[in-house]
C-alpha cells in the first residue's frame, strides 16, 4: 500500500545522501484500508515499520490473509468456476479526503498473480479482474477498487473418487442383465447392488460441498443412477413373476400376448427362438395303438373267458395305463405353457434390457457433453 505524506520530504544532499527510511507504523497516520468482504478477524502477521522515501512517499508492506464470502456457484460441480469479489476501500473517510486508486493497470495485476502464485491445492487461479468506483451513500461517496478473482477447482479427485466408481457401479448393474433371468440369484445380486451403491451415497455427501444455493449436477446424477438400478430391479421382479408366477399356475398364454410379444417384439429385437429336436409321433402313434390292441384283446377275452381269474388283472392294467397316458398328457401340456411363458419372459427381458440400455447411453451422454463444456469452458 502506498500514500503521499506531504510533511515528509526532505533533501537527501542535505541528510547525507539518505533517500529511504524506516519508521514505526504507530508514529504514522494511516489511510484505514479495509476489505469490505471481510467475515473473520485478520489474523495475519502485522509489520511494525514503514519504509518513506525522501519524495514523501510511503509504503507499507502486509501480508494480508482474506476470509471473505464468496456466493458459490456448484452446479457444475466438480467442474466448476467461481468468482469471488474483494472491495477495497475507505471506512471512515470519504472521496474528499482519500482517494483509492491500484498501483499497477489490472492486466499487469492479473499476469504477476498468475505468474508467482502457485495454488497447490484443489484451486486454480484463471485471472484477475479489477475496476475502479465510487460507492455513494446518501449525500457522501467513497472511493473504492473492486476485484473479481476467477478461480476453476481442480476436478481429478472428485472424477476419481466419485465418478468412476460410480460409473463402475453402474456396469456392473448392466451386465447382471446377462445372469439367467429365472435365477433368484439375478434378483438378490441386484440388491445387493443397489445396497453398496447406497453406501457409496453417504460417503459421498462428505465430499460434496454443502450449501443451500442448489444442488450440484452430480448429487442428480448419483441419484439418477440409484433411480435406474432400482429401476432394473423392478424389471428383474416383472420377469421373475412371469417366469414363474404365471407358468406354475399353468395358465394359457392369452392370445393378444401371443400376437404382441411372441410375434411383433420377437420381430422388433430380433429375437430368435431356439430351435427344438423334431419330435416323432411314432411312439405316440404306436402307444395309442398297443392301447386299442390290448383293450380290443381285453374286450375279447372278458366276453370268451368271463370265468377266469386273469381278467380282473387285466381290466387294472388297462385302468393304469390310461391313467398314465392322461398324465403323460398332462404333462405335456404344462411343459408346453411352462415353454410358452419362458419365451414371453425372454422376449420382455431383451426389450427391457435395450431399453434400459438406450436410457443409460443417452443419460451419460447428456452428463459427459456438459461436464466437457464445462471442463473447456
Amino acid at each position: 500500500m502506498y500514500w503521499f505524506h506531504e510533511f515528509l520530504i526532505w533533501d537527501p544532499d542535505v541528510c547525507d545522501g539518505i533517500t529511504k527510511i524506516s519508521l514505526p507504523v504507530n508514529n504514522l497516520w494511516m489511510p484505514d484500508i479495509i476489505v469490505y468482504e471481510f467475515v473473520d478477524d485478520d489474523v495475519s502477521q502485522a509489520c511494525p515499520y514503514v519504509y518513506v522515501n525522501h519524495t514523501g512517499h510511503i509504503r507499507y508492506d502486509r501480508m494480508l490473509r482474506l476470509v471473505s464470502a464468496c456466493n458459490l456457484e456448484i452446479f457444475s460441480f466438480p467442474f466448476d468456476i467461481q468468482n469471488c469479489t474483494f472491495t477495497f476501500g475507505s471506512y471512515m473517510h470519504t472521496i474528499k479526503h482519500v482517494r483509492v486508486k491500484t498501483a499497477l493497470p489490472f492486466e499487469q495485476i492479473s499476469g504477476n498473480s498468475k505468474r508467482y502464485l502457485e495454488a497447490s491445492g484443489e484451486w486454480e487461479l484463471v485471472e484477475i479482474l479489477g475496476e475502479e468506483g465510487i460507492l455513494k451513500f446518501g449525500i457522501d461517496e467513497w472511493d473504492i477498487i473492486t476485484f473479481w478473482v476467477v478461480i476453476k477447482r481442480r476436478p481429478i479427485l472428485y472424477v476419481v473418487n466419485l465418478l468412476i466408481p460410480s460409473s463402475f457401479l453402474m456396469i456392473i448393474d448392466i451386465l447382471s442383465f446377462y445372469l439367467p433371468p429365472h435365477s433368484v440369484d439375478r434378483a438378490s445380486f441386484k440388491m445387493t447392488l443397489i445396497l453398496g451403491y447406497t453406501v457409496f451415497l453417504l460417503i459421498m455427501n462428505d465430499l460434496l460441498p454443502s450449501t443451500a444455493n442448489g444442488t450440484p449436477i452430480i448429487g442428480i446424477y448419483f441419484s439418477v443412477c440409484l433411480a435406474l438400478m432400482v429401476i432394473s430391479l423392478l424389471e428383474t421382479v416383472i420377469i421373475t413373476n412371469v417366469l414363474h408366477h404365471n407358468s406354475m399356475k399353468y395358465r394359457d398364454v392369452p392370445r393378444w400376448v401371443q400376437v404382441v410379444v411372441l410375434r411383433y417384439i420377437a420381430s422388433l429385437i430380433c429375437y430368435r427362438r431356439p430351435e427344438e429336436p423334431p419330435k416323432t409321433e411314432l411312439t405316440k402313434k404306436d402307444i395309442g395303438d398297443t392301447w386299442t390292441v390290448h383293450t380290443s384283446h381285453t374286450a375279447s377275452s372278458l366276453s370268451a373267458n368271463s370265468s377266469s381269474v386273469a381278467v380282473p388283472e387285466l381290466v387294472e392294467i388297462c385302468a393304469d395305463l390310461r391313467a398314465m397316458r392322461s398324465h403323460l398328457n398332462v404333462l405335456q401340456h404344462e411343459e408346453k405353457l411352462q415353454d410358452q411363458w419362458c419365451h414371453v419372459g425372454y422376449i420382455l427381458d431383451f426389450l427391457l434390457f435395450r431399453i434400459y440400455l438406450i436410457i443409460i447411453t443417452c443419460y451419460a451422454l447428456v452428463i459427459i457433453s456438459m461436464w466437457c463444456i464445462w471442463m473447456y469452458h
